[in-house]
């Protein structure tokens, strides 16, 4: 699967895992020079408190449009080391 914003491939993986149809990559399978940090925090109730990433692709910016759980709760253990893409960002085999 690769992760793709604004022409670019953010992240290439054949180890997805899929959680409510948001495929989460390794987190060594994403190419962090596309990465800002976010201050942005928001909580689900069965997976723990996400902490997002900006998307910088050739002076264009994307905020919070790349997620992950620092601290997954157990039953989302499967996401652990993962990060997940939204906010068109495109999902492809």
């Amino acid at each position: 699967m690769k992760a793709i914003w604004n022409g670019a491939v953010l992240a290439e993986s054949d180890d997805t895992v899929v959680v409510e149809g948001n495929h989460y990559f390794p987190r060594d399978a994403v190419n962090k020079g596309y990465l800002r940090p976010s201050e942005t925090r928001t909580i689900c109730p069965w997976k723990g408190t996400a902490s997002y990433y900006t998307l910088e692709v050739d002076g264009q910016t994307n905020p919070d449009a790349v997620w992950y759980y620092p601290d997954p709760k157990e039953a989302a253990h499967q996401i652990r080391d993962r990060v997940a893409f939204w906010k068109g960002v495109t999902i492809q085999p």
